[in-house]
């Protein structure tokens, strides 16, 4: 009884972990998405496609206990075409006071499709580099989660931003469509000097003017518009340092000062161990040569800005998830907001490996049980958006698709392929060239994953990624003959929009002894049944006693029929048109095979388990079947 009642406490401590992380993730999932309303048109704006940006100089006044923002932003770009006026997006509540070109003042006009639009003094040919100067200042709009906040903590005010994904807009002129990363950027920060300011890259100065001080930081990386942030406030900095010599970083944190104990001291320190981990799984972190960090705000949960994290609280599984998006994420960002879930699926399941590799198993199945339940509570739903569902930014930020569903999928992935070809193509996907810090969609993960899978993985995708919903999958198993087990697999679907959900089906077979035996069933269709040899009678079976398989209501039955060696032996198909297969148990050895017709005349003999038929005529035949077992009979159909 002592045993049973352990068990049941630490299966408890599990699932009480368990839900906790979901908890968390919808803190990050509220985080990580902005939006003005729930439905935005914002996908991508096709009057900025005209152009590439190289270079940001940002310049940004700001006072935390203000709601406000003064900014001159200077870009460089390349035309794509020949052009004649550019367009920035800008809300249509900041206003710009002027946009130059060196001291050429231009006209420009801002319209209410929140867009900038300025002429160009003459035509710019293609290929050819500009420029502009635009100076610009406001209340930035507010509403849903806000893209730019000024607020307190324990009463000292505190000013941030959070932009992802659409809204960057809201506080600088930018182009902050998934189509374009700028090369480089400067960011100076001019705040009342008792504050500390925090943006992308590695602080390169500190310069008190009066009562000001300008923070001067630069980010040496192609960086997306909505990955770009500042905050300020009366921070606590705390720096650890990372990697392994000569390739060490600092980790630098931003607390605010009430927070700043000796209990967050040691959920900081959990940062270096999971950098190493990750370091280790899949790749040194991709801006090494500046930093990582934290900086604490004022949303629940964290976004995962490049370089620095904004979070707001230290918890390990918050940690995990952004600085996971280091790599998926920031270092290659979803092409498009459809193919969302190669940032966030792969940031949720980044954290899972954490659980897995720092807590142990029990922990991570529990957590995988947590992200079932969750995908599981609805019928439909699949993992990459519709072009409707990319403009919402709720579906965008589905806690249930976009994370979960996205993560268990990697981790049905991982089980198909095997653990060494998994993350052997997911180190490849980091470091193509075409993708490292750039853009991704979802055809190229799944290039990556084939290529060194060496199969295609066309229908698993078009099951598990396009399609929508899960199966219920209803297994029998039976003890038949000596050594072996035959075992039954069928099931139905959530949705119509998958008839059959192809996948590898982990299951145990269990002994009376406590003996177990683990399988993996290449289940390809429906009904499709299974003779395994194990090494003892079975008493039970257990489906995906792992958890890593994406379903729900699934039945086990373990059938009492007795055993014959003649139901052991099985012809296929039946009917047949060209070729005849003979499955035997392998404990039998098969000698001979005769085929006669209903007249009882021998048509053909064969010493093998496959052979063609075809030069039968249609009718019904008597195999004849002898093995070191004796002599059995089977009637076929040949059309």
């Amino acid at each position: 009884m002592r045993k049973s009642y352990l068990l049941l406490a630490l299966l408890s401590v599990f699932f009480s972990f368990a839900q906790k992380e979901q908890e968390e993730l919808n803190e990050i999932v509220n985080a990580e998405m902005k939006s003005a309303s729930n439905l935005m048109a914002v996908a991508i704006n096709p009057n900025t496609l005209n152009y590439d940006v190289t270079y940001h100089k940002l310049e940004f006044t700001i006072d935390p206990a203000e709601y406000f923002i003064t900014g001159k932003v200077t870009t460089t770009y390349t035309a794509l075409a020949n052009m004649n006026a550019v367009t920035f997006d800008l809300a249509t509540e900041m206003t710009v006071t002027s946009v130059k070109i060196g001291t050429t003042n231009l006209t420009f006009t801002q319209n209410t499709a929140d867009e900038l639009v300025f002429t160009l003094p003459n035509t710019q040919a293609v290929g050819t580099s500009a420029t502009i100067e635009i100076q610009y200042s406001g209340a930035p709009p507010s509403g849903g989660f806000g893209s730019f906040a000024a607020t307190t903590h324990n009463g000292t005010p505190v000013l941030w931003t959070l932009s992802e994904p659409f809204g960057a807009r809201d506080w600088w002129p930018c182009k902050q469509d998934l189509n374009d990363k700028i090369n480089s950027i400067d960011v100076f920060i001019t705040a009342p000097s008792q504050y500390i300011a925090v943006a992308n890259g590695v602080e390169q100065s500190q310069t008190v003017n009066g009562t000001n001080k300008t923070t001067h930081f630069q980010h040496n990386y192609p960086i997306p518009a909505y990955l770009i942030c500042i905050a300020a406030t009366n921070y606590t900095v705390y720096t650890q340092t990372s990697g392994t010599g000569p390739n060490t970083f600092p980790i630098v944190n931003y607390i605010y000062p009430e927070n700043f104990t000796p209990a967050v001291q040691t959920q900081l320190n959990q940062t270096p161990l999971i950098m190493d981990f990750f370091n280790t799984t899949f790749e040194l972190y991709p801006f090494h040569n500046e930093k990582y960090g934290h900086a604490q705000f004022g949303w629940g949960g964290g976004m995962e800005h490049t370089t620095v994290s904004f979070m707001n609280n230290f918890s390990r599984g918050l940690i995990a998830h952004e600085l996971a998006h280091q790599w998926f994420g920031d270092k290659i960002t979803c092409g498009t907001w459809k193919d969302i879930w190669l940032n966030e699926g792969f940031a949720t399941y980044l954290a899972s490996l954490v659980i897995e590799n720092f807590d142990g198993n029990n922990a991570f199945i529990a957590d995988k049980t947590a992200m079932i339940n969750n995908i599981t509570s609805q019928l439909g739903g699949a993992v990459y958006l519709t072009d409707t569902e990319a403009s919402n930014v709720g579906r965008i930020f589905s806690s249930r698709l976009s994370y979960n569903k996205g993560a268990m999928v990697l981790n049905m992935l991982r089980l198909k392929m095997g653990d060494t070809m998994f993350f052997q193509a997911l180190r490849n996907y980091l470091a193509d060239t075409n993708l490292a810090f750039k853009y991704a969609v979802t055809s190229d993960l799944k290039s990556h994953l084939e290529a060194v899978y060496g199969s295609s993985l066309t229908e698993f995708f078009n099951d598990w990624v396009f399609g929508q919903g899960y199966p219920t999958y209803t297994i029998t198993a039976q003890n038949w003959g000596s050594g072996q087990a035959k075992i039954n697999v069928s099931q139905t679907q959530s949705h119509s929009s998958v008839s059959f959900f192809e996948m590898p089906i982990p299951v145990r077979l269990v002994g009376t002894n406590g003996q177990t035996f683990d399988t993996v069933l290449e289940n390809t269709n429906n009904n499709q049944e299974f003779i395994i040899s194990v090494p003892f009678a079975i008493t039970n079976v257990i489906f995906d006693p792992e958890k890593d398989i994406i379903s729900k209501n699934n039945s086990v039955t373990l059938g009492n029929e007795n055993f014959s060696l003649e139901k052991a032996i099985v012809i296929y198909p039946n009917p047949v048109t060209d070729k005849i297969n003979i499955q035997l148990p392998d404990t039998i050895t098969l000698q001979k095979v005769t085929i006669l017709n209903s007249l009882g005349q021998v048509t053909s003999e064969n010493n093998t388990t496959e052979f063609p038929v075809n030069q039968l005529s249609e009718g019904i035949y008597f195999i004849q079947i002898q093995t070191s077992e004796g002599t059995f009979h089977k009637k076929i159909i040949k059309n």
